[in-house]
């Protein structure tokens, strides 16, 4: 790994201590660990299970995206998804996406630059379903966090703007071959040949938003999905009896996500409690609990997928040395 990769590394450990330390600063183990043992763990067995729905409709939403590329079955796409998960909770750079990128190309010879602009895609309706969670839910949630607000006030005017930018030159492919382009005239030969040829490639790559049915189909299955990733957590909820109502998930998925943009270490730890216990305490629940909360629910999301997600990347015929190596596995299938 190079230097300046250790380097990214280590801040977002880094950041990742510092949430921590100041999600727990104040923190009553003792209180904490015996919330987590008066859990009801059925409930947990639940969420954990449900969660795989949630899963298997971001897979249905990335066949939309794909299918003006080629059409791939769900059960295709669904060992995939895991599998990008699981890279992304253990390793850094989120080397999930380039694994089920480079296994798409492997398996189905879509070219690497159009499903990696999928995947792209998929971020950007992504950061739209936090912010619609985070208006909406705040709407029904009374709520006086200072940091929630400011994720709200700052994270999403950027990603909004973005956003809009990002509508404007996918729904209009010759602006964008233009703008492509013309960056590419500024590049010597080689390069200039290369940014060419990837223009056209991201330009497929987006063709999806180009079709009704195709948009229509990931825009539904990005608030299905997520709307089920919010009932996991309200299902855990139920283990801890927190009698918080669902828009406040809602509001949690948001915050929790948008707040993802922060870099950190795989799996978001430390930002992810964090921001969970923050949202909690600010609607009444009382911290250890909220505490204990944000612990297990970080774990049931983080660690089954993890380990499906693992069982696929052996059936793929790969394995853990794979998840390090993806990047070289990326420029090898470029």
């Amino acid at each position: 790994m190079k230097l300046n990769k250790w380097l990214a590394v280590g801040l977002g450990l880094l950041i990742s201590v510092f949430f921590l330390w100041f999600a727990f600063r104040n923190l009553n183990p003792a209180a904490v660990w015996a919330q987590i043992q008066n859990v009801n763990v059925v409930w947990l067995l639940v969420a954990a299970v449900w969660y795989f729905v949630g899963v298997t409709l971001i897979s249905i939403r990335w066949g939309f995206l794909l299918r003006s590329t080629k059409f791939i079955s769900l059960r295709g796409l669904i060992p995939l998804v895991a599998i990008g998960y699981m890279g992304n909770n253990v390793y850094p750079f989120r080397s999930g996406e380039i694994l089920r990128v480079i296994l798409l190309q492997r398996n189905y010879q879509v070219p690497v630059t159009r499903a990696a602009t999928t995947v792209v895609v998929e971020r950007v309706f992504d950061g739209l379903v936090m912010l619609t969670f985070i208006v909406v839910s705040l709407l029904f949630v009374d709520i006086q966090a200072v940091e929630i607000k400011r994720v709200a006030t700052v994270a999403a005017p950027i990603f909004l703007t973005a956003v809009v930018v990002f509508f404007i030159l996918a729904t209009r492919p010759d602006l964008l071959r233009r703008i492509l382009h013309m960056m590419a005239n500024i590049l010597p030969g080689r390069v200039h040949n290369l940014m060419t040829r990837l223009a056209d490639e991201v330009i497929g790559g987006l063709q999806a938003l180009r079709s009704p049915a195709d948009l229509a189909g990931a825009v539904v299955f990005s608030f299905a999905s997520w709307m089920v990733e919010a009932s996991v957590y309200w299902i855990v909820s139920f283990a801890f009896g927190l009698g918080v109502s669902y828009p406040v998930m809602l509001l949690t998925v948001g915050v929790v996500n948008l707040a993802g943009l922060i870099p950190a270490s795989p799996g978001q730890i430390g930002v992810f409690e964090f921001f969970v216990s923050l949202v909690l305490i600010a609607v009444g629940v009382a911290a250890d609990v909220a505490h204990a909360y944000a612990l297990v629910v970080h774990v049931v999301i983080w660690l089954p997928v993890t380990l499906v997600g693992f069982f696929f990347l052996i059936r793929q015929g790969l394995g853990w040395g794979d998840i390090t190596h993806a990047r070289e596995l990326e420029q090898v299938a470029s």
